[in-house]
């Protein structure tokens, strides 16, 4: 069974309150029937929706009949027909109406296989959609990192009321230059950034305080990048009435959200605020393929 190529994607849209153009992506993934969405986070405060496809990997040499190519380029091209970046406001970061996708192999396909379709994707969306696209990961012919992208073209910085982000990128002209597309972006679309990984955990952990420069202390020093746990990508961000330390586990099979949390709470205790108990925002790679497997493809 698990000798199956199968492929995820992760396809993050900045918008989750307008429903008719969820609706629309949605609708346009059904045109390709092999790819299925497994997994829906929505998260209103965040302004912001994550879905979880997964299909059969087509061999290297078809990827123009790649279902979950097809269908995640469909969901893209659905996205900027139906959302307008400089109208989106919201408490998470992002640089365009298709924020992020990031490319899985899972069960027995490589990394260079979904490689190949995440940069087939980029260079779709470019050319056709003619929106900048960044490659990172295994998609990057130098292994780029995705935090690098997003720390040269602003991600992190707010730029409404200090905890907000709000309209579209702060100037069309871009610091780096894409992978694929043009070289400008649109206030309406900014740009997209597509990347193959290994499995990434994300984890959320809530801290009940409003003082984000606490939180960004305690998130800093849980992080990889800070001196904290290997391997933990973390930042802080604003949700309604607490502030959550937002997590990447890129090895959470080294370092899983039960260490994040117990290491989030003791910073928190020395800082003298209370933490909630974390979450995560998707399956486990083995649930995901147990889910797909549940609704018949083998």
């Amino acid at each position: 069974m698990l000798k199956m190529m199968l492929g995820c994607s992760k396809v993050y849209i900045s918008e989750s309150r307008n429903k008719a153009a969820l609706a629309s992506i949605e609708q346009a993934v059904k045109q390709f029937p092999e790819a299925v969405i497994i997994n829906k986070f929505e998260d209103d405060t965040y302004n912001r929706v994550g879905y979880t496809l997964v299909s059969k990997l087509a061999p290297v040499t078809s990827l123009d009949s790649c279902p979950l190519k097809n269908a995640v380029f469909a969901m893209v091209k659905a996205a900027f027909d139906a959302i307008d970046l400089g109208l989106h406001q919201g408490s998470h970061p992002r640089l365009g109406v298709v924020d992020h996708i990031c490319f899985h192999p899972l069960a027995s396909s490589t990394l260079d296989q979904i490689a190949g379709t995440a940069k087939s994707v980029a260079a779709e969306v470019g050319l056709r959609l003619q929106v900048p696209t960044f490659l990172y990961g295994a998609a990057h012919e130098e292994g780029k990192s995705l935090d690098s992208i997003r720390r040269d073209l602003g991600y992190f910085k707010p730029n409404l009321g200090g905890n907000l982000w709000a309209g579209g990128l702060q100037s069309n002209v871009l610091p780096l230059k894409p992978d694929e597309g043009p070289t400008e972006a649109i206030e309406a679309k900014g740009v997209v950034v597509i990347g193959a990984t290994r499995w990434v955990d994300n984890y959320n952990i809530p801290v009940l305080s409003g003082d984000i420069a606490t939180v960004r202390r305690i998130a800093k020093r849980v992080s990889g990048r800070g001196g904290g746990l290997p391997s933990v990508q973390s930042m802080a961000l604003v949700h309604g009435d607490v502030t959550e330390v937002a997590c990447n586990l890129l090895e959470p099979t080294k370092v899983g959200g039960t260490q994040v949390q117990h290491e989030v709470e003791a910073l928190a205790g020395e800082e003298g605020v209370a933490v909630g108990k974390g979450y995560f925002t998707d399956f486990s790679q083995e649930q995901i393929i147990e889910n797909y497997l549940k609704l018949g493809y083998h």
